[in-house]
Protein backbone atom coordinates (compact mmCIF):
# COMPACT_ATOMS: atom_id res chain seq x y z
CA UNK A 1 0.00 0.00 0.00
CA UNK A 2 1.68 3.43 -0.90
CA UNK A 3 2.31 6.32 1.60
CA UNK A 4 0.19 8.84 2.08
CA UNK A 5 0.72 12.64 1.06
CA UNK A 6 1.39 13.66 4.64
CA UNK A 7 4.94 11.36 4.94
CA UNK A 8 6.21 14.25 2.32
CA UNK A 9 5.62 17.07 4.52
CA UNK A 10 7.30 15.42 7.95
CA UNK A 11 8.29 18.35 10.22
CA UNK A 12 9.30 16.27 13.26
CA UNK A 13 12.04 13.19 12.87
CA UNK A 14 11.81 11.06 16.47
CA UNK A 15 12.49 7.38 17.17
CA UNK A 16 11.66 5.82 20.45
CA UNK A 17 13.28 3.24 22.47
CA UNK A 18 12.24 -0.65 22.49
CA UNK A 19 10.78 -1.69 25.83
CA UNK A 20 13.24 -4.42 26.90
CA UNK A 21 12.85 -4.22 31.05
CA UNK A 22 9.77 -5.04 33.34
CA UNK A 23 8.17 -1.44 34.30
CA UNK A 24 5.49 -0.98 36.69
CA UNK A 25 3.25 2.11 36.23
CA UNK A 26 0.26 4.32 37.11
CA UNK A 27 -1.08 4.05 33.26
CA UNK A 28 -0.68 2.06 30.48
CA UNK A 29 -1.74 3.38 27.14
CA UNK A 30 -1.82 0.86 23.98
CA UNK A 31 -1.43 2.75 20.82
CA UNK A 32 0.30 5.39 19.57
CA UNK A 33 -1.94 7.35 16.78
CA UNK A 34 -3.24 10.60 17.61
CA UNK A 35 -5.92 9.27 20.17
CA UNK A 36 -3.21 7.32 22.19
CA UNK A 37 -0.47 10.69 22.15
CA UNK A 38 -3.40 13.19 22.89
CA UNK A 39 -4.34 10.89 26.20
CA UNK A 40 -0.49 10.80 26.87
CA UNK A 41 -0.35 14.55 26.81
CA UNK A 42 -3.59 15.45 28.51
CA UNK A 43 -2.36 12.64 31.64
CA UNK A 44 1.00 14.88 31.28
CA UNK A 45 -0.71 17.82 31.98
CA UNK A 46 -2.21 16.12 34.90
CA UNK A 47 0.54 15.04 35.97
CA UNK A 48 -0.58 11.40 36.01
CA UNK A 49 2.44 8.81 35.61
CA UNK A 50 1.78 6.65 32.45
CA UNK A 51 3.96 4.79 29.39
CA UNK A 52 2.31 4.31 25.80
CA UNK A 53 3.20 1.16 23.64
CA UNK A 54 2.70 1.39 20.09
CA UNK A 55 3.07 -1.45 17.91
CA UNK A 56 4.31 0.12 14.52
CA UNK A 57 6.03 3.50 15.22
CA UNK A 58 3.79 6.55 16.02
CA UNK A 59 1.96 8.31 14.38
CA UNK A 60 1.66 5.88 11.81
CA UNK A 61 -0.93 3.72 10.30
CA UNK A 62 -4.22 5.55 10.09
CA UNK A 63 -3.27 8.56 12.17
CA UNK A 64 -1.08 9.11 8.56
CA UNK A 65 -3.46 8.38 6.23
CA UNK A 66 -6.36 10.71 7.43
CA UNK A 67 -7.60 14.05 5.41
CA UNK A 68 -7.75 15.55 8.94
CA UNK A 69 -10.81 17.45 8.85
CA UNK A 70 -10.95 19.30 12.25
CA UNK A 71 -14.74 19.84 12.15
CA UNK A 72 -18.08 19.41 14.40
CA UNK A 73 -19.90 18.42 11.19
CA UNK A 74 -19.49 14.88 10.73
CA UNK A 75 -21.81 14.60 7.66
CA UNK A 76 -25.95 14.84 8.57
CA UNK A 77 -25.84 13.56 11.86
CA UNK A 78 -27.50 15.99 14.32
CA UNK A 79 -30.49 15.48 13.34
CA UNK A 80 -30.46 11.87 13.76
CA UNK A 81 -28.75 12.17 16.95
CA UNK A 82 -31.78 14.91 18.18
CA UNK A 83 -34.47 12.21 16.62
CA UNK A 84 -33.10 9.13 18.51
CA UNK A 85 -31.91 10.43 21.88
CA UNK A 86 -32.99 13.71 21.98
CA UNK A 87 -31.92 17.70 21.32
CA UNK A 88 -30.05 17.76 24.80
CA UNK A 89 -28.23 14.77 23.52
CA UNK A 90 -26.99 16.31 19.94
CA UNK A 91 -26.14 19.67 21.81
CA UNK A 92 -23.69 17.75 23.95
CA UNK A 93 -22.15 15.69 20.89
CA UNK A 94 -21.99 19.18 19.03
CA UNK A 95 -20.31 20.96 21.81
CA UNK A 96 -18.13 18.49 22.43
CA UNK A 97 -16.48 18.73 19.32
CA UNK A 98 -16.17 22.33 18.90
CA UNK A 99 -14.67 22.70 22.12
CA UNK A 100 -12.07 19.79 20.55
CA UNK A 101 -11.41 22.37 17.62
CA UNK A 102 -10.77 24.99 19.97
CA UNK A 103 -8.16 22.89 22.02
CA UNK A 104 -6.10 21.69 19.35
CA UNK A 105 -5.86 25.31 18.22
CA UNK A 106 -5.17 26.20 21.66
CA UNK A 107 -2.43 23.50 21.54
CA UNK A 108 -1.08 23.94 18.54
CA UNK A 109 -0.08 27.94 19.27
CA UNK A 110 1.05 26.84 22.96
CA UNK A 111 3.21 24.35 21.73
CA UNK A 112 4.36 25.96 18.59
CA UNK A 113 3.69 22.68 16.65
CA UNK A 114 4.11 23.18 12.94
CA UNK A 115 1.38 21.33 11.87
CA UNK A 116 -0.03 23.93 9.22
CA UNK A 117 -3.11 24.15 11.22
CA UNK A 118 -5.66 26.94 9.55
CA UNK A 119 -9.50 27.99 9.81
CA UNK A 120 -11.63 26.34 7.07
CA UNK A 121 -15.10 26.58 5.80
CA UNK A 122 -16.87 22.87 5.56
CA UNK A 123 -20.00 22.51 3.45
CA UNK A 124 -21.90 19.43 3.33
CA UNK A 125 -23.20 19.71 -0.40
CA UNK A 126 -26.12 17.68 -2.44
CA UNK A 127 -25.72 16.99 -5.99
CA UNK A 128 -29.23 15.46 -5.88
CA UNK A 129 -32.51 17.41 -5.31
CA UNK A 130 -33.81 14.52 -3.62
CA UNK A 131 -31.97 15.31 -0.73
CA UNK A 132 -31.81 19.03 -0.15
CA UNK A 133 -34.61 18.25 2.19
CA UNK A 134 -31.94 16.13 4.54
CA UNK A 135 -29.46 19.36 4.36
CA UNK A 136 -32.36 21.30 5.57
CA UNK A 137 -33.40 19.21 8.13
CA UNK A 138 -29.54 19.46 9.38
CA UNK A 139 -29.70 23.27 9.56
CA UNK A 140 -32.93 23.52 11.13
CA UNK A 141 -31.45 21.17 13.83
CA UNK A 142 -28.39 22.81 14.27
CA UNK A 143 -30.44 26.52 14.82
CA UNK A 144 -32.19 24.53 17.84
CA UNK A 145 -28.88 23.63 18.79
CA UNK A 146 -27.58 27.61 19.00
CA UNK A 147 -25.11 26.96 16.31
CA UNK A 148 -24.30 30.20 14.93
CA UNK A 149 -21.55 29.60 12.50
CA UNK A 150 -24.19 28.45 9.88
CA UNK A 151 -25.76 29.08 6.68
CA UNK A 152 -27.64 27.20 3.61
CA UNK A 153 -26.08 28.28 0.16
CA UNK A 154 -26.67 27.17 -3.43
CA UNK A 155 -23.55 27.76 -4.55
CA UNK A 156 -20.11 26.56 -3.84
CA UNK A 157 -16.45 28.49 -4.05
CA UNK A 158 -14.84 25.89 -5.90
CA UNK A 159 -16.04 24.49 -9.62
CA UNK A 160 -18.26 21.59 -8.17
CA UNK A 161 -21.90 21.47 -8.82
CA UNK A 162 -24.18 22.18 -6.01
CA UNK A 163 -27.93 21.85 -5.27
CA UNK A 164 -27.65 23.23 -1.86
CA UNK A 165 -25.07 22.81 0.95
CA UNK A 166 -24.64 24.01 4.90
CA UNK A 167 -21.96 25.90 5.41
CA UNK A 168 -20.12 25.82 8.71
CA UNK A 169 -17.72 28.60 9.59
CA UNK A 170 -15.06 28.02 12.20
CA UNK A 171 -13.92 25.02 11.00
CA UNK A 172 -10.45 23.60 10.71
CA UNK A 173 -7.62 21.68 9.31
CA UNK A 174 -4.57 20.44 9.55
CA UNK A 175 -1.30 17.90 9.04
CA UNK A 176 -2.16 15.12 11.60
CA UNK A 177 1.03 13.04 11.00
CA UNK A 178 2.76 16.80 12.09
CA UNK A 179 0.51 17.70 14.87
CA UNK A 180 1.07 13.77 16.59
CA UNK A 181 4.60 13.73 16.08
CA UNK A 182 4.55 17.42 17.48
CA UNK A 183 2.78 16.55 20.30
CA UNK A 184 5.12 12.88 20.70
CA UNK A 185 8.29 15.17 20.87
CA UNK A 186 6.70 17.30 24.00
CA UNK A 187 6.08 14.14 25.84
CA UNK A 188 9.58 12.37 24.89
CA UNK A 189 11.35 16.06 26.41
CA UNK A 190 9.29 15.29 29.38
CA UNK A 191 10.32 11.62 30.70
CA UNK A 192 11.06 8.27 28.88
CA UNK A 193 7.58 7.14 28.26
CA UNK A 194 7.07 6.19 24.52
CA UNK A 195 7.57 2.54 23.57
CA UNK A 196 7.91 1.53 20.16
CA UNK A 197 7.94 -1.86 18.21
CA UNK A 198 5.73 -3.52 21.23
CA UNK A 199 3.90 -6.61 20.37
CA UNK A 200 1.37 -7.22 23.08
CA UNK A 201 0.92 -11.17 23.86
CA UNK A 202 -1.78 -10.98 26.54
CA UNK A 203 -3.65 -8.89 29.04
CA UNK A 204 -4.60 -10.08 32.36
CA UNK A 205 -6.45 -8.66 34.84
CA UNK A 206 -4.81 -9.27 38.61
CA UNK A 207 -6.98 -8.16 42.03
CA UNK A 208 -6.04 -4.30 41.81
CA UNK A 209 -3.88 -3.72 38.79
CA UNK A 210 -3.22 -4.88 35.11
CA UNK A 211 -0.53 -7.33 33.53
CA UNK A 212 0.32 -6.69 30.33
CA UNK A 213 2.48 -9.05 28.27
CA UNK A 214 4.98 -7.98 25.46
CA UNK A 215 7.14 -10.05 23.39
CA UNK A 216 9.90 -8.87 25.38
CA UNK A 217 8.69 -7.75 28.54
CA UNK A 218 6.01 -7.11 31.07
CA UNK A 219 4.24 -4.03 32.45
CA UNK A 220 1.96 -3.77 35.34
CA UNK A 221 -0.59 -0.80 35.63
CA UNK A 222 -3.64 0.04 37.73
CA UNK A 223 -5.05 1.67 34.48
CA UNK A 224 -4.88 0.37 31.00
CA UNK A 225 -6.34 2.56 28.05
CA UNK A 226 -6.91 0.95 24.45
CA UNK A 227 -6.07 3.48 21.83
CA UNK A 228 -5.65 0.82 19.15
CA UNK A 229 -8.14 2.32 16.57
CA UNK A 230 -9.96 -1.52 16.86
CA UNK A 231 -9.91 -2.49 20.45
CA UNK A 232 -7.09 -5.50 20.70
CA UNK A 233 -9.23 -7.34 22.91
CA UNK A 234 -12.60 -8.78 22.97
CA UNK A 235 -13.87 -10.10 25.82
CA UNK A 236 -15.61 -8.42 27.96
CA UNK A 237 -16.01 -5.93 25.74
CA UNK A 238 -17.43 -7.34 22.42
CA UNK A 239 -16.73 -4.58 20.42
CA UNK A 240 -16.69 -6.84 17.79
CA UNK A 241 -20.64 -7.18 17.83
CA UNK A 242 -20.72 -3.09 18.21
CA UNK A 243 -19.12 -2.10 15.54
CA UNK A 244 -17.38 -2.82 11.63
CA UNK A 245 -14.70 -1.17 9.51
CA UNK A 246 -14.77 0.94 6.38
CA UNK A 247 -12.18 1.30 4.07
CA UNK A 248 -11.87 4.43 1.95
CA UNK A 249 -9.79 5.70 -0.73
CA UNK A 250 -7.87 8.40 -1.09
CA UNK A 251 -6.05 10.50 -3.61
CA UNK A 252 -3.13 13.69 -3.59
CA UNK A 253 -4.17 15.92 -6.78
CA UNK A 254 -1.72 18.75 -7.96
CA UNK A 255 -4.04 21.66 -9.29
CA UNK A 256 -1.24 23.70 -9.61
CA UNK A 257 -2.00 27.27 -9.04
CA UNK A 258 -5.44 27.03 -8.66
CA UNK A 259 -7.67 29.34 -6.09
CA UNK A 260 -9.08 26.91 -3.20
CA UNK A 261 -10.75 27.50 -0.34
CA UNK A 262 -13.15 25.52 2.06
CA UNK A 263 -13.26 21.61 2.95
CA UNK A 264 -16.33 19.67 1.36
CA UNK A 265 -18.29 15.99 1.68
CA UNK A 266 -20.86 15.33 -0.38
CA UNK A 267 -24.09 13.41 0.87
CA UNK A 268 -24.96 10.93 -1.59
CA UNK A 269 -23.47 7.71 -2.45
CA UNK A 270 -20.53 7.56 -3.38
CA UNK A 271 -19.51 10.14 -0.90
CA UNK A 272 -17.39 12.33 -1.88
CA UNK A 273 -14.87 14.78 0.28
CA UNK A 274 -12.10 17.67 -0.27
CA UNK A 275 -9.67 19.23 1.37
CA UNK A 276 -6.37 21.26 0.33
CA UNK A 277 -2.96 21.65 1.72
CA UNK A 278 -1.79 24.48 0.80
CA UNK A 279 2.50 25.05 0.24
CA UNK A 280 3.82 28.06 -1.36
CA UNK A 281 2.01 28.78 -4.96
CA UNK A 282 1.03 24.94 -5.09
CA UNK A 283 -2.15 23.72 -4.34
CA UNK A 284 -2.90 19.60 -3.61
CA UNK A 285 -6.25 18.45 -3.59
CA UNK A 286 -6.83 15.36 -1.09
CA UNK A 287 -10.36 14.07 -2.63
CA UNK A 288 -11.85 10.84 -1.03
CA UNK A 289 -14.29 8.70 0.02
CA UNK A 290 -16.05 5.92 -2.30
CA UNK A 291 -15.77 3.94 0.48
CA UNK A 292 -17.27 -0.14 0.76
CA UNK A 293 -17.16 -2.18 3.84
CA UNK A 294 -13.56 -3.60 4.62
CA UNK A 295 -13.59 -6.99 3.15
CA UNK A 296 -15.72 -6.80 0.54
CA UNK A 297 -15.70 -9.10 -2.41
CA UNK A 298 -16.70 -6.39 -5.23
CA UNK A 299 -13.97 -3.99 -5.24
CA UNK A 300 -13.47 -2.17 -8.95
CA UNK A 301 -10.74 0.75 -9.28
CA UNK A 302 -11.90 3.02 -6.40
CA UNK A 303 -9.30 5.60 -7.20
CA UNK A 304 -10.82 6.12 -10.94
CA UNK A 305 -14.01 7.41 -9.36
CA UNK A 306 -12.04 10.09 -7.05
CA UNK A 307 -9.62 10.80 -10.77
CA UNK A 308 -12.65 11.36 -12.86
CA UNK A 309 -14.14 13.25 -10.25
CA UNK A 310 -11.62 15.98 -9.56
CA UNK A 311 -10.42 15.91 -13.65
CA UNK A 312 -14.38 17.10 -13.86
CA UNK A 313 -13.15 20.54 -11.95
CA UNK A 314 -9.61 20.70 -12.66
CA UNK A 315 -9.04 19.14 -16.00
CA UNK A 316 -4.77 19.57 -15.69
CA UNK A 317 -4.70 18.03 -12.67
CA UNK A 318 -1.69 15.25 -12.12
CA UNK A 319 -2.44 13.25 -9.33
CA UNK A 320 0.33 12.74 -7.09
CA UNK A 321 0.18 9.64 -4.44
CA UNK A 322 -3.06 7.36 -4.23
CA UNK A 323 -3.57 5.42 -0.38
CA UNK A 324 -6.91 4.00 1.35
CA UNK A 325 -7.81 4.02 4.74
CA UNK A 326 -9.66 2.05 7.27
CA UNK A 327 -12.46 3.74 9.82
CA UNK A 328 -14.51 1.65 12.88
CA UNK A 329 -18.43 2.48 12.56
CA UNK A 330 -20.56 2.56 15.33
CA UNK A 331 -23.60 1.36 14.98
CA UNK A 332 -25.16 4.93 16.08
CA UNK A 333 -22.57 7.03 14.69
CA UNK A 334 -21.25 8.08 18.15
CA UNK A 335 -18.12 6.94 19.06
CA UNK A 336 -17.24 4.65 21.98
CA UNK A 337 -15.00 6.19 24.97
CA UNK A 338 -14.67 5.41 28.51
CA UNK A 339 -15.12 2.44 30.61
CA UNK A 340 -14.25 -0.72 28.37
CA UNK A 341 -16.53 -2.93 30.46
CA UNK A 342 -18.66 -2.61 33.40
CA UNK A 343 -16.30 -6.21 34.49
CA UNK A 344 -13.36 -4.35 33.95
CA UNK A 345 -12.82 -1.13 36.53
CA UNK A 346 -9.90 1.16 35.77
CA UNK A 347 -9.56 -0.04 31.85
CA UNK A 348 -10.69 2.63 28.75
CA UNK A 349 -11.22 2.28 25.49
CA UNK A 350 -11.88 4.43 22.65
CA UNK A 351 -12.64 3.39 19.25
CA UNK A 352 -15.46 3.74 16.53
CA UNK A 353 -14.78 7.19 15.72
CA UNK A 354 -16.98 6.82 12.59
CA UNK A 355 -13.94 8.65 10.10
CA UNK A 356 -13.81 12.24 12.40
CA UNK A 357 -10.98 11.16 14.76
CA UNK A 358 -9.37 14.58 14.69
CA UNK A 359 -11.84 15.97 17.39
CA UNK A 360 -13.20 12.76 18.44
CA UNK A 361 -9.39 12.32 19.83
CA UNK A 362 -8.84 15.12 21.88
CA UNK A 363 -12.85 14.58 23.08
CA UNK A 364 -11.43 10.94 24.42
CA UNK A 365 -8.48 12.55 26.15
CA UNK A 366 -10.57 14.81 27.94
CA UNK A 367 -12.86 12.40 28.93
CA UNK A 368 -10.44 9.06 29.95
CA UNK A 369 -8.06 12.03 31.70
CA UNK A 370 -10.96 12.94 33.99
CA UNK A 371 -12.75 9.24 34.62
CA UNK A 372 -9.43 8.73 35.77
CA UNK A 373 -9.27 11.70 38.53
CA UNK A 374 -12.85 10.56 39.31
CA UNK A 375 -13.92 13.67 38.11
CA UNK A 376 -17.62 13.85 35.94
CA UNK A 377 -17.08 15.47 32.30
CA UNK A 378 -19.97 16.66 30.79
CA UNK A 379 -19.85 14.53 27.72
CA UNK A 380 -19.08 11.01 28.69
CA UNK A 381 -22.87 10.08 28.82
CA UNK A 382 -22.80 10.71 25.27
CA UNK A 383 -20.26 8.83 24.39
CA UNK A 384 -20.25 5.88 27.13
CA UNK A 385 -18.87 3.03 25.77
CA UNK A 386 -20.40 0.30 27.80
CA UNK A 387 -24.15 2.01 26.46
CA UNK A 388 -26.54 -0.50 24.96
CA UNK A 389 -29.22 1.96 23.19
CA UNK A 390 -26.28 1.45 19.98
CA UNK A 391 -28.44 -1.52 19.73
CA UNK A 392 -31.25 0.28 18.71
CA UNK A 393 -30.10 1.03 15.35
CA UNK A 394 -31.75 -2.95 14.13
CA UNK A 395 -31.07 -2.18 10.04
CA UNK A 396 -27.29 -1.82 10.75
CA UNK A 397 -27.25 -4.83 13.31
CA UNK A 398 -28.87 -7.04 10.83
CA UNK A 399 -26.67 -5.58 8.05
CA UNK A 400 -23.33 -6.58 10.00
CA UNK A 401 -24.68 -9.87 11.38
CA UNK A 402 -25.62 -10.92 7.78
CA UNK A 403 -21.96 -9.77 6.29
CA UNK A 404 -20.28 -11.69 9.44
CA UNK A 405 -22.68 -14.56 9.13
CA UNK A 406 -22.13 -14.80 5.27
CA UNK A 407 -18.33 -14.64 5.83
CA UNK A 408 -18.61 -17.55 8.64
CA UNK A 409 -20.54 -20.09 7.05
CA UNK A 410 -22.26 -19.18 3.62
CA UNK A 411 -19.57 -18.09 1.11
CA UNK A 412 -17.10 -20.84 2.05
CA UNK A 413 -19.72 -23.20 0.56
CA UNK A 414 -19.65 -21.13 -2.64
CA UNK A 415 -15.47 -21.09 -3.69
CA UNK A 416 -15.25 -23.40 -6.86
CA UNK A 417 -12.44 -25.73 -6.76
CA UNK A 418 -9.51 -24.70 -8.87
CA UNK A 419 -5.77 -25.49 -9.28
CA UNK A 420 -3.07 -23.04 -8.16
CA UNK A 421 -1.47 -23.07 -12.22
CA UNK A 422 -4.78 -21.25 -13.75
CA UNK A 423 -4.38 -18.61 -11.74
CA UNK A 424 -3.20 -15.60 -13.56
CA UNK A 425 -0.01 -13.13 -12.53
CA UNK A 426 -0.54 -10.54 -9.93
CA UNK A 427 -3.94 -11.85 -8.69
CA UNK A 428 -5.08 -13.65 -5.73
CA UNK A 429 -8.22 -15.84 -4.96
CA UNK A 430 -9.44 -18.47 -1.73
CA UNK A 431 -8.78 -22.22 -4.11
CA UNK A 432 -8.98 -25.71 -2.57
CA UNK A 433 -5.90 -27.54 -2.87
CA UNK A 434 -6.00 -31.17 -1.59
CA UNK A 435 -9.34 -30.74 0.07
CA UNK A 436 -8.35 -27.67 2.61
CA UNK A 437 -9.05 -24.09 1.51
CA UNK A 438 -5.74 -22.15 1.05
CA UNK A 439 -5.32 -18.21 0.20
CA UNK A 440 -3.32 -17.97 -3.17
CA UNK A 441 -1.53 -14.75 -4.17
CA UNK A 442 0.56 -15.13 -7.39
CA UNK A 443 2.98 -12.45 -8.10
CA UNK A 444 3.60 -10.85 -11.15
CA UNK A 445 6.12 -12.84 -12.12
CA UNK A 446 4.27 -15.72 -11.03
CA UNK A 447 5.84 -16.51 -7.54
CA UNK A 448 3.32 -17.76 -5.61
CA UNK A 449 2.46 -16.97 -1.70
CA UNK A 450 0.00 -19.05 0.06
CA UNK A 451 -1.43 -18.49 3.55
CA UNK A 452 -4.04 -20.26 5.93
CA UNK A 453 -6.90 -18.05 4.73
CA UNK A 454 -8.70 -17.27 8.00
CA UNK A 455 -8.39 -14.59 10.36
CA UNK A 456 -6.39 -14.78 13.37
CA UNK A 457 -8.59 -12.77 15.48
CA UNK A 458 -12.15 -14.65 15.29
CA UNK A 459 -11.71 -17.15 12.32
CA UNK A 460 -13.30 -15.30 9.71
CA UNK A 461 -12.59 -16.49 5.89
CA UNK A 462 -10.27 -13.72 4.27
CA UNK A 463 -10.92 -12.46 0.81
CA UNK A 464 -7.85 -10.77 -1.45
CA UNK A 465 -8.16 -7.16 -2.30
CA UNK A 466 -7.00 -6.94 -5.53
CA UNK A 467 -5.99 -3.01 -5.57
CA UNK A 468 -3.55 -3.60 -2.26
CA UNK A 469 -2.62 -6.92 -2.92
CA UNK A 470 -3.68 -7.70 1.01
CA UNK A 471 -5.84 -10.51 2.46
CA UNK A 472 -9.03 -8.41 4.19
CA UNK A 473 -11.31 -9.50 7.16
CA UNK A 474 -15.06 -8.70 6.19
CA UNK A 475 -16.17 -9.68 9.55
CA UNK A 476 -14.19 -6.63 12.32
CA UNK A 477 -12.17 -5.44 9.55
CA UNK A 478 -8.40 -7.11 10.10
CA UNK A 479 -5.95 -6.89 7.16
CA UNK A 480 -2.94 -8.80 6.60
CA UNK A 481 -0.10 -8.57 3.81
CA UNK A 482 0.50 -11.66 1.34
CA UNK A 483 2.45 -12.99 3.83
CA UNK A 484 0.28 -12.92 6.20
CA UNK A 485 1.52 -10.63 8.47
CA UNK A 486 -0.95 -7.89 10.59
CA UNK A 487 -1.46 -4.45 8.82
CA UNK A 488 -4.75 -3.51 10.52
CA UNK A 489 -6.08 -4.56 13.81
CA UNK A 490 -8.28 -6.04 15.17
CA UNK A 491 -5.92 -9.62 14.54
CA UNK A 492 -2.76 -9.41 16.79
CA UNK A 493 -0.78 -13.01 14.91
CA UNK A 494 -0.18 -13.42 11.75
CA UNK A 495 -1.59 -15.95 8.91
CA UNK A 496 0.11 -19.26 8.88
Amino acid sequence: MEESIWYDYKNYNASYTKLNRNITTEVCIIGGGITGISIAYELMKKNIPFILLEKDTIADKVTSKSSAKVTSQHGLIYHEIAKKYGLRHAKLYLEANEKAIKNIEKIVEEENINCDFREEAHYIYTQDKNRTSAIQDEYITLKKLDQKHIELVKKLPIPLECVLALKVDKQACFNPRNYTLGLAKILSKKRKCLYEHVTINQIKKEKNHYLIFTDKAQVTAKRVILATHYPIKDIPGFYFFKMYQDTSYVIAVDIEKQDYTGMYIRVEDPIFSLRAIKKKERTILLAGGNGHKTGDVNIENRYQFLESYVKKMYPNSKVLKRWNTQDCISLDNIPYIGEFSTYFPNFYVATGFNKWGMTTSNIAAHIIADKILKRKNPYEEVFKATRYHAFKNIPKVYHMLNQTTRSLLLYKLKIKKDLIDTLPNNTGKIMKVEGKKVGVYKDEKGKVYTIFPYCSHLKCLLTFNALDKTWDCPCHGSRFDIYGNVLNSPASKALK
